[in-house]
């Protein structure tokens, strides 16, 4: 089993920064890829931004040039670095992790979701 503990959400300006964390623990073998995904009310979960093992970043369109996929594999963690955000960001963000164990079985696994409020 793997888990996922987000942090860094909250409520911000708009024209703010906030910057996302997810750290994984448990029975990783070998991370696939990471993301993170949101969903605003009444509305569907969406794809934000990905990057995968040794692959470049993708990104929503509503979300280039302000947010910044990164990962830190050492640490099992995935950060979103969030830029002149926008109310219309708003929503729970959540991450998403596609891991491999040692058995070579490869698994989805989703942070508990954070939310972030962009409002003057």
């Amino acid at each position: 089993q793997v888990q996922l503990v987000e942090s860094g959400g909250g409520l911000v300006q708009p024209g703010g920064s906030l910057r996302l964390s997810c750290a994984a623990s448990g029975s990783i073998f070998r991370i696939r890829a990471m993301a993170w995904y949101r969903q605003a009310p009444g509305n569907q979960r969406e794809l934000v931004a990905g990057i995968t093992s040794g692959g470049a970043p993708n990104y929503a369109e509503s979300v280039k040039g302000r947010f910044t996929i990164s990962g830190d594999n050492a640490k099992n963690t995935v950060y979103l670095q969030m830029n002149s955000l926008k109310p219309q960001d708003t929503a729970v963000y959540y991450c998403n992790f596609k891991v491999t164990n040692d058995r070579g079985y490869t698994f989805e696994y989703w942070g508990q979701g954070t939310q972030v409020t962009v409002s003057s």
